[in-house]
């Protein structure tokens, strides 16, 4: 599924093929999106977006609601929650919520108001668990 128009704007930092949805500036949208592609957005979305891969807000973009991916990019204007592996916060780019990642990037100029939790990647996690294990092994 996509939305196209005819502009040369390349999309930043997105990598785009024949597996991206690209919702275009002019366009609002309200409602839930699921997806196993990459999405860029620069129009207008309210809802909750769930991807496989990537989200790239562009700098026209504003999204309210929850986001879960791979990754996000913020060029534009986040309002909610994104849960994802990493998050990047570019230049002009603005988030006001919660973020929940293991990687948290804000480039000079970017914006974050809100709470931000630090994900432990799940080989951290068992490693930590088998610590403990060990631990308690070596006490009996």
């Amino acid at each position: 599924m996509g939305f196209f128009n005819n502009s040369n704007q390349s999309h930043q930092n997105t990598k785009s093929d024949s597996t991206t949805t690209i919702i275009t500036a002019g366009t609002k949208i309200t409602g839930n999106i699921n997806l196993s592609c990459n999405l860029y957005i620069d129009g207008y979305f309210e809802g909750n977006i769930n991807s496989e891969q990537e989200i790239n807000i562009g700098k026209n973009g504003k999204i309210k609601g929850e986001i879960t991916a791979l990754r996000v990019i913020v060029q534009g204007l986040a309002e909610g929650s994104i849960n994802a592996t990493r998050v990047d916060i570019k230049p002009d780019g603005k988030v006001t919520g919660s973020i929940e990642s293991e990687e948290f990037v804000i480039e000079a100029k970017g914006i974050f108001e809100g709470n931000s939790l630090v994900k432990t990647s799940l080989s951290e996690k068992l490693k930590e668990k088998k610590e403990d294990f060990i631990e308690k092994e070596d006490i009996k």
